[in-house]
């Protein structure tokens, strides 16, 4: 028979009958994958450790040879262990910036809600949570003998009541593998959620559409018709036939690129805006030029309609009101911006007869200014041909923003509402009364603010985005008003989002980037329309899916 003096089994014998204040010197120890250590001396046949004796490693430091991690259930919070904790908790001051995910959907986020809460019903335990399947949550007891001779009793219903066994309800008799509390929040309703289309019906091409924050270069008319500026050139898609037009090429008269387009409210008349100050006013099916506007000494890079009445931004710093109706120039002149304007909006595309409302208005100085234009109640047309008068108080100064207001819009649903974004030193949209002047909801989304539309048929809010501090960036946002709750992210665009636009059915935005593309998408329920109405500004949806499957991959040439 082999000696087995240098065997595994004898070294056990020896280390077993060895005194236990005696120690075996050990060499140094290495690391093996960064998880615990082993001795050189066992180096030579490592299922020593595994089978060694008790009595060896005493005395020793505990390794870990495990590359799992396994929570301990006995010690500290299970909820914690388990990540179990609201997502929504307090945060430490300095992550105030909402992070923008790059795909989000409120469907999603309803049902990760719901399971976090079914999680948090079965395993998180609490001082007031019921006994699962009838079992007691404290310590088992030790048996006793029962104090009660008969061994059939038939006790009145009080006392079985007091079991719970007489109760369907009862844990005992439970068939599903939840807890009843959990199977009752299953089977409670939840909130419908209206799904949002997220890829783009229809793509164009637009070459030349210019990378800049302060243009505005594409404006969707009430006659279902979108203008579209490109270097010195506006072309025309009509998206009921899904046909192109060149309305005109300002190369031509010299008066420099276009910087902004603005359709009227009712009708087909279109300005634009070029980079020398020029205003020129079309008809569009006519492709003729009305008039020319040359008040303003710099590039126009914001436009807005109240009627006849045709407000303009510039560089030089001040907006300028024009009464289309007139050959003449400015009738009135603001000058309360100290650097470019680059936001101007009416407060509510229904305003006609002789104008009115509110003017809202936004600069690079990081103001954001309401007008009161009540003065125009007393008859444009007969101070048009008077000198200009300068007005450099507005109703309101707001500078909760940090960087150019652009973005600005209107609620059509609720009077005063006003709604603003900040560039990308802000980040911020808010949400403005203009009755009292008090802020309704101030929101960090992250990312540089470019548009802001509203929906017309429901309180829900559209926000494009470009450059961001976090990993969503270019993106086109849908939040509901006034929780500013996020409902969908729309994903596809690789520039800036600095274009934005609305359908005449509320139904449809497109949207417009530095990447040279126009995307549509679906994203707002339809007007309630009696049947058989239509026209230009309502198609049926089959015909405008039709114009969509011709034009898609199209070129605005």
């Amino acid at each position: 028979m082999p000696p087995l003096d240098n065997s595994p089994f004898a070294k056990r014998i020896r280390d077993a009958s060895r005194p236990p204040s005696r120690e075996r010197p050990t060499t140094p120890t290495r690391q093996i994958f960064g998880i615990g250590t082993l001795d050189r001396e066992d180096e030579d046949d490592e299922r020593s450790i595994y089978l060694s004796s008790p009595s060896r490693n005493k005395g020793k430091r505990k390794m870990d040879y495990g590359d799992r991690y396994i929570p301990n259930r006995d010690d500290g919070d299970l909820r914690t262990s388990y990540n179990l904790m609201d997502a929504g908790g307090p945060s430490s001051p300095s992550k105030q910036t909402k992070v923008i995910p790059t795909d989000s959907d409120a469907t999603q986020e309803q049902a990760n809600a719901s399971f976090n809460t079914i999680v948090r019903k079965e395993f998180e335990p609490g001082p007031s949570s019921p006994s699962r399947r009838g079992r007691s949550s404290g310590p088992p007891s030790a048996p006793s003998t029962p104090a009660r001779k008969r061994i059939l009793n038939f006790g009145s219903p009080a006392t079985e009541t007091i079991l719970g066994l007489d109760s369907t309800a009862s844990p005992a008799y439970a068939l599903s593998p939840v807890h009843p509390e959990t199977s009752a929040f299953l089977q409670s309703p939840q909130k419908t959620l209206r799904h949002v289309n997220k890829t783009p019906y229809r793509v164009l091409d637009a070459p030349d559409l210019q990378d800049d924050f302060y243009m505005d270069l594409v404006h969707w008319s009430s006659t279902n018709i979108l203008a579209v500026g490109l270097g010195s050139c506006v072309y025309l898609w009509a998206a009921h036939t899904a046909e192109v037009t060149k309305l005109c090429d300002l190369s031509e008269a010299d008066t420099g690129a276009v910087t902004s387009l603005s359709w009227v409210q009712k009708g087909s008349t279109l300005a634009i805006g070029t980079s020398t100050g020029h205003i020129h006013i079309y008809d569009a099916p006519k492709a003729q030029l009305l008039r020319t506007y040359h008040d303003h000494s710099a590039r126009v890079g914001a436009m807005s309609w109240n009627s006849y009445v045709l407000s303009s931004g510039s560089r030089d710093r001040t907006i300028q009101h024009h009464d289309v109706r007139a050959a003449g120039g400015e009738y009135r002149r603001l000058t309360a911006h100290r650097q470019e304007v680059c936001g101007l909006r009416w407060s509510g595309p229904e305003l006609g007869g002789n104008g009115g409302g509110y003017l809202a208005s936004g600069g690079n100085d990081n103001a954001l200014y309401v007008w009161d234009t009540r003065w125009d109640s007393m008859g444009v047309s007969s101070s048009a041909g008077s000198a200009t008068e300068t007005d450099s108080r507005p109703l309101w100064k707001f500078r909760e923003h940090k960087a150019a207001v652009k973005a600005i819009a209107w609620s059509p649903h609720l009077s005063g509402v006003l709604a603003s974004g900040g560039g990308t030193q802000d980040k911020k949209i808010i949400t403005w009364n203009t009755t009292n002047g008090q802020i309704i909801h101030e929101l960090d989304t992250g990312s540089q603010v470019c548009n802001l539309i509203w929906s017309q048929t429901t309180h829900e809010l559209v926000s494009t985005h470009g450059y961001s501090s976090t990993s969503g960036q270019n993106q086109v946002i849908l939040w509901r008003f006034p929780s500013m709750e996020m409902l969908a992210t729309l994903s596809g665009h690789t520039h800036r989002v600095l274009y934005l636009a609305m359908s005449p059915d509320g139904q449809t935005i497109v949207t417009g980037a530095g990447d040279e593309t126009l995307r549509f998408w679906d994203v707002f329920p339809r007007k309630a329309i009696s049947e058989g109405s239509g026209g230009p500004g309502t198609p049926s949806t089959r015909r405008r899916k039709e114009a969509g499957r011709l034009a898609v991959g199209g070129q605005i040439r």
